[in-house]
């Protein structure tokens, strides 16, 4: 199975298409807060940079299934990456030119507002854009290679890199994300694909639109995953917001130590997808997101009570793998479950309540730490998360039923 992958022309040019994002991603990761903590100080102004990423969730979601379904796949991942070429090049001139201060601050929230934006279409069409590559049979698979480069990428190579890189400008970091978007704008450029299955561009898009929620809302189970994933990923997002703020004012790191802390999590992810397949062969849906759930709920306990730093690396470990095994198992599902002409519509409708969420997190994290006092302000939201995760845990153990 893994060597049909390879032969495919196509899906070798999606795997280089991704990598180079991913590492743009994994340089923008460390490189976005970091900028925000030079240009202020504020805890909530952090937040809101956060926040303004993930928005777009909450706000464009929903159409963005509309587009994806209507619109051929490989022009809509163009358009998103040149956009983002467009937008990555302004933080350039930020990092540049800016300097302390609420204005250019608020001007990087409203770029990342807009690089959110970008990515909201980006990435429904991207989930939505495999099962046209792949065979159904192949899905975990494919699933599990994509997510394993975006870990080896994104998250083990892209934040130490950022972190050196910081180093030396601030900007730099910037601009080799935007090389890599144009490297990704020209190899999904060169993909070609056969006739997309019929039956998508039929309705008006607000009828298309309430076709894809109600077919959501009518599946019991997968409407539930999405509200779990909903209130897990206001909890996450608002963790990774301000762990920023962790690592500098808890664990006294400096811009590489940071970035290098970030892959702890990336090891357990990359663990996860080189044996998640196997795993989730031998283990249900439902138990395979549990496990995740569980996993982050311990991270957000340790970190809590201010951990020494080899502990928070451990437990991120954990968390990745646990939440990486969750990815694999619940992308799958849906591309297996949904049918292929809903399968934008009702992936946007599951993001909208499973990933809108997020950017709330993130501000109300940033708001706690903003309004408490002295170092413990920075442990008080993980050890909320860690409540808060463990009650939704309980909830999905007993509750969740994915056949």
């Amino acid at each position: 199975m893994t060597t049909s992958l390879w032969k495919s022309r196509n899906y070798r040019l999606l795997f280089a298409s991704a990598a180079a994002t991913n590492i743009g991603d994994g340089l923008a990761a460390v490189a976005v807060p970091w900028l925000a903590t030079l240009l202020t100080g504020d805890p909530l102004l952090i937040g809101l940079v956060a926040a303004a990423r993930h928005l777009p969730w909450f706000l464009f979601a929903l159409p963005a299934g509309v587009v994806t379904d209507r619109y051929d796949h490989r022009h809509i991942l163009i358009a998103a990456d040149t956009l983002r070429v467009g937008l990555v090049t302004a933080l350039v001139a930020l990092a540049l030119l800016a300097g302390p201060g609420t204005g250019p601050v608020l001007l990087m929230a409203g770029l990342t507002f807009l690089l959110g934006t970008a990515e909201v279409l980006r990435d429904n069409t991207a989930q939505t854009f495999l099962p046209s590559v792949v065979a159904k049979p192949q899905l975990e698979r494919a699933n599990g290679t994509l997510w394993a480069t975006e870990q080896l990428a994104g998250q083990l190579l892209g934040p130490p890199l950022a972190g050196f890189l910081i180093g030396l400008a601030v900007a730099l970091p910037f601009g080799i994300q935007t090389g890599l978007l144009v490297a990704a704008i020209g190899l999904t450029a060169a993909m070609r694909l056969g006739p997309r299955e019929g039956g998508q561009a039929v309705l008006p898009p607000i009828a298309a639109l309430k076709e894809g929620i109600l077919w959501l809302w009518r599946d019991r189970e997968l409407r539930r995953l999405a509200f779990l994933l909903g209130g897990f990923n206001f909890l996450g997002y608002g963790f990774w917001a301000v762990f920023v703020l962790y690592g500098q004012r808890v664990l006294r790191l400096d811009a590489f130590g940071y970035g290098t802390l970030l892959t702890a999590a990336a090891c357990g992810g990359l663990a996860a997808t080189l044996i998640g397949p196997w795993v989730l062969r031998h283990m249900a849906p439902a138990t395979a997101i549990v496990t995740g759930m569980a996993g982050f709920t311990v991270a957000s306990a340790t970190l809590a009570l201010g951990a020494p730093l080899w502990l928070v690396a451990g437990v991120l470990v954990l968390d990745g793998f646990t939440g990486m095994l969750w990815n694999i198992a619940q992308v799958s599902y849906r591309q297996r479950h949904i049918p292929g002409p809903l399968l934008g519509r009702v992936n946007s409708a599951f993001r909208f309540l499973g990933t809108g969420p997020a950017a709330f997190g993130a501000f109300v994290f940033g708001a706690l730490i903003a309004l408490g006092e002295g170092a413990g302000a920075v442990l008080l939201p993980y050890g909320l998360a860690a409540l808060l995760a463990a009650a939704l845990t309980l909830y999905a153990a007993f509750r969740l039923r994915l056949e």
